[in-house]
């Protein structure tokens, strides 16, 4: 048996997304910047994923903008916004357990002579309204902060954030990186008062290699790729129409039905919580509690054991989950997040994370389960980290 557990790093493609990602490869394979029939044919099934993915977010399907990922998404926003209204201010705010695609975005900014403040987060990873209120000044520009944290599944406050700021400087531009929580969280970027927020298809069974970023209309943003002027000049090079089309898929799907794959996920979550406590000693569970968190994401210290020497013994046998952020994996550096939380410093690397998606089954979590139960006292025995 295998158990994939590491979603959160990608997934799986929903079938009728593989599906049309072939049919738009090998029948519908037209440019649609091309005037010909099958370049039109092209450019109606983008225009057609605008319309889908809009629906999600209930906006207006030409505030969609096609990138290839997360990284892409965040940092157009970033670098976007910052060069179009430094002449405003040159100070940021986020978050100091951001996704590395946000923290190296704004050190590379800080070289542009921009400023950067980073907000601490409590033991649950959550930002402090307090805090972020205290942090806003006149030359403030623009607030990046992630709905959902990669590493924990902490939610952070978004609509009061986004209230907050508002209240106090309605030019202050409000970025969200949403990859870890669109397609588990009802996001309305209207009523958040979010301009910009982030996507990546291939967490939310998608293709790998296609996001999307939402720019609210009216936006001061200019653009940081430079070609044949695609996507209105924000976003040059040739439409990627099968990412396109798969991502638009993945997203009807992932939000139809959408209370009833939640309501799963939570179950899987809270099942696979109460297990670990009950059948495992010297272990502690991160970030918020099971019901305030996301419902897709566990992160768990095994005291005693390195996290690489029990993702090496699971995945030996057929079980896949990751140490902290996936994205991150091959870096030895040590957690941000985990370090923001307070999180013992004899834990920090003592820490995996497993993480679900709808495909998920009760069984894997059993798998999961019944092998670190039967292995982790004795590796502890031979392996103590």
């Amino acid at each position: 048996m295998e158990a994939y557990l590491d979603n959160s790093a990608t997934t799986r493609a929903f079938d009728e997304v593989a599906q049309a990602v072939v049919k738009a490869m090998t029948e519908e394979y037209g440019n649609a910047s091309s005037v010909h029939h099958m370049g039109t044919v092209a450019g109606d099934r983008v225009a057609q994923a605008r319309e889908t993915i809009a629906a999600t977010l209930k906006v207006d399907p030409q505030e969609i903008l096609f990138t290839s990922g997360g990284t892409e998404s965040d940092n157009l926003a970033l670098i976007g916004v910052a060069r179009a209204n430094k002449w405003r201010g040159k100070h940021i705010i986020t978050t100091s357990i951001e996704h590395p695609a946000i923290q190296e975005t704004c050190t590379f900014l800080e070289k542009e002579g921009f400023e950067t403040t980073y907000l601490p987060v409590g033991p649950d990873g959550v930002v402090d309204l307090e805090v972020l209120r205290a942090a806003i000044r006149p030359d403030t520009i623009l607030v990046s902060m992630m709905f959902v944290n990669n590493e924990i599944g902490a939610i952070e406050p978004i609509e009061d954030a986004g209230k907050l700021i508002k209240s106090i400087n309605p030019d202050i531009y409000f970025h969200v990186d949403a990859v870890q929580a669109y397609g588990k969280v009802l996001i309305r970027p209207r009523s958040m008062n979010i301009d910009l927020l982030s996507v990546s298809g291939h967490k939310i069974h998608g293709p790998k290699g296609i996001g999307f970023l939402y720019i609210k209309k009216g936006t001061k943003i200019v653009n940081i790729c430079y070609g044949g002027g695609q996507q209105k000049g924000m976003r040059s090079g040739t439409e990627n129409v099968p990412g396109i089309m798969g991502i638009a898929l993945a997203a009807k799907m992932c939000y139809t039905d959408f209370d009833e794959h939640i309501k799963k996920l939570y179950e899987l979550k809270q099942y696979l919580v109460d297990s670990l406590n009950e059948r495992l000693s010297d272990i502690k569970i991160n970030g918020p509690e099971v019901s305030k968190g996301a419902p897709h994401i566990v992160s768990v210290s095994i005291k005693g054991l390195a996290a690489e020497t029990v993702l090496n013994m699971l995945s030996s046998k057929g079980i896949y989950v990751s140490a902290g952020s996936a994205c991150t994996s091959n870096n030895p550096h040590v957690s941000d997040t985990l370090k923001a939380i307070g999180l013992d410093k004899n834990l920090l690397e003592s820490t995996i994370r497993i993480s679900m998606s709808v495909m998920t089954t009760k069984e894997e979590i059993d798998y999961l389960l019944d092998t670190l139960c039967s292995q982790v006292d004795t590796m502890r025995k031979f392996y103590r980290h």
